[in-house]
């Protein structure tokens, strides 16, 4: 037996070797060479995921697919979206001269792409469609436990699926998993044991609580968060690991990331300025003299309380002269006390019905809105507003969600350089060094993937095997 005959052996075994898409048959001349390089290859993958930066055009990418699959299957395709992007998406379909797209919130297939929002999915039954597209996967991490799995089991029985998003995994890449397992991968939990270790994970559950090295812990969310960060590579694992993310998804940056024949051109970034002010609380903390750098939670809140005034007002008077910006705060009544300070603003909250938030969002993406005012978990996933080049955020220490924020501005198709404020206070100094540590884990781990793919891809497309070599009898049967 040669070498290559073993190779193929092992290939045959491998999770990798999944491909069980089709030839496309729609290629329309309006996507970049890069984009159809991608689309091309997701269509011929079936279940891919595409992990492409903010402006790189997911948009034109997903509705090519989503031809695709509709004229392969005979079936309509659902195309899932945050909130507001529905109409975008609409906009987006018309601009490249793609009619068969339509909005529906009853359940019912409206037009051969169907799109609607995450939030009503479980309206729909899968059994109606051919495929189903994931804009912005990401943004299903921001729902709870529930939503992800009616998104996941939706999934589970359609031959085709699609997720598009620039922040698969933001700084951890624990965060894959969910993504793969979605998509009819290893499951979130077989990734971890297959690739990663964790020999600290020695831990028992007592009365509901986790117990680990004689401390107890709350579960939960909490658990959940120090479990990202205890898992690491196994010593042999990582190249297999990123040959299997080779198998079902693309990540790239800019279109070179994807081979030196594609060009960068027009997809060069305008210049980017992050200012940062400290406001001053009018009041201290109870029992200190002045304030100091908060410790954990329950600090950190009762400063973002007790500062709520002075960071509003800096937030008004920066924003002052802008002809049009987003306000991105992290509490309701911070969207109210800013929406009556800052002149022209609108605010998106939680309580409004969807109807009323997708219309603000679409307003304001039509220029109709001065400042708008939100939280980014609303407001920060999926959007194009490079209409718009200023913004001011108040800081939490969710790094997706700070990235996802800036890039709704700073992204390519954006004509002027983007001013974003970042207003805090002497005891959120902990908030912004975490993302300023997030930030560059994300930058380390996303050049890590892109390159580690690249090389991934050249070692599964060698043929130059041609060595004899001994095999064990059992491999042969």
């Amino acid at each position: 037996m040669t070498t290559a005959d073993y190779q193929a052996f092992l290939a045959s075994k491998a999770q990798w070797n999944t491909a069980n898409g089709f030839e496309p048959t729609i290629m329309p001349d309006f996507l970049f060479p890069f984009q159809a390089f991608l689309c091309d290859w997701a269509v011929r993958q079936g279940r891919a995921a595409l992990l492409v930066d903010c402006g790189m055009g997911k948009t034109p990418m997903e509705l090519v697919w989503a031809q695709n699959v509709r004229r392969h299957t005979g079936k309509p395709v659902v195309l899932a979206t945050p909130l507001g992007v529905t109409f975008q998406m609409l906009a987006q379909s018309g601009k490249f001269g793609i009619d068969d797209v339509a909005i529906s919130r009853n359940g019912k297939a409206a037009a051969g792409i169907t799109v609607t929002n995450y939030e009503q999915l479980e309206k729909f039954d899968p059994q109606d469609f051919g495929g189903m597209i994931g804009d912005e996967s990401s943004a299903i991490k921001c729902f709870d436990g529930r939503r992800r799995s009616i998104v996941t089991e939706f999934m589970r029985t359609l031959p085709y699926r699609l997720f598009g998003t620039a922040t698969a995994a933001p700084n951890d890449y624990i965060e894959l998993g969910t993504s793969s397992e979605a998509l009819g991968y290893l499951g979130h939990m077989d990734m971890l044991t297959r690739f990663f270790t964790n020999k600290d994970k020695a831990i028992a559950v007592r009365g509901g609580r986790w117990e680990r090295s004689g401390r107890l812990t709350a579960g939960g969310a909490q658990h959940h968060a120090w479990e990202r960060t205890a898992w690491r590579f196994k010593g042999h694992a990582e190249e297999g690991f990123w040959r299997w993310m080779a198998s079902w998804a693309r990540a790239g940056r800019k279109p070179s990331d994807f081979g030196e024949k594609f060009d960068d051109n027009g997809f060069v970034l305008p210049p980017l300025e992050k200012r940062y002010h400290v406001v001053k609380a009018a009041q201290p903390r109870e029992g200190t003299l002045f304030d100091t750098p908060a410790v954990g939670l329950s600090e950190e809140r009762d400063a973002d309380r007790r500062t709520m005034r002075e960071r509003c007002e800096k937030a008004a008077e920066l924003l002052a002269d802008a002809e049009r910006a987003t306000m991105w705060c992290q509490l309701n009544d911070e969207g109210k006390l800013l929406t009556k300070l800052i002149d022209g603003a609108v605010e998106v909250s939680g309580s409004d019905s969807v109807e009323s938030k997708e219309e603000k969002l679409s307003a304001f993406s039509r220029g109709e809105i001065r400042v708008l005012v939100t939280k980014p978990k609303i407001g920060a996933f999926g959007l194009d507003w490079s209409h718009c080049h200023r913004m001011v955020y108040f800081p939490s220490h969710s790094f997706e969600q700070e990235y996802q924020a800036v890039r709704r501005h700073w992204r390519f198709g954006q004509q002027e350089p983007v001013t974003a404020d970042y207003i805090t206070t002497e005891s959120g100094a902990g908030k912004l060094a975490n993302l300023t540590r997030k930030s560059a884990q994300a930058d380390r781990m996303f050049d890590a993937l892109t390159a580690s793919m690249r090389n991934a891809l050249a070692i599964d497309h060698r043929t130059d095997y041609n060595q004899e070599v001994t095999v064990p009898t059992w491999a042969r049967s």
